[in-house]
């Protein structure tokens, strides 16, 4: 199913145009577990709802940012640049997904 999806930066655009980068979790503190760091990477929410993502925009500014979407239904809420967003919805600091990096 496709839908459309505002980049902060450059606007709405088809969604083909980005790249899915997962939920947004917090990270495990600087010295996890090997358990902390196993749920860190592997185990995921995966709500039917409402839920926080991070969203790259592979073909336009290439920028990383955070958008809020139902699963559901594939309606996005809002998007927003990860300086724009303090916390998520668990209070941890908002965090690059794993292999991004911010230009």
């Amino acid at each position: 199913m496709s839908f459309v999806l505002r980049c902060p930066n450059c606007g709405p655009r088809e969604v083909t145009d980005f790249g899915f980068g997962g939920e947004l979790i917090p990270r495990p503190r600087s010295q996890p577990s090997f358990r902390e760091l196993n749920a860190y990477n592997y185990f995921r929410r995966n709500v039917a709802g409402v839920q926080r993502e991070w969203w790259f925009h592979r073909s336009g500014c290439r920028v990383w940012f955070i958008a809020e979407r139902d699963t559901r239904t594939n309606e996005v809420l809002w998007t927003a640049r990860p300086s724009e967003v303090a916390s998520d919805e668990r209070g941890a600091e908002v965090a690059e997904p794993e292999g991004g990096r911010r230009r």
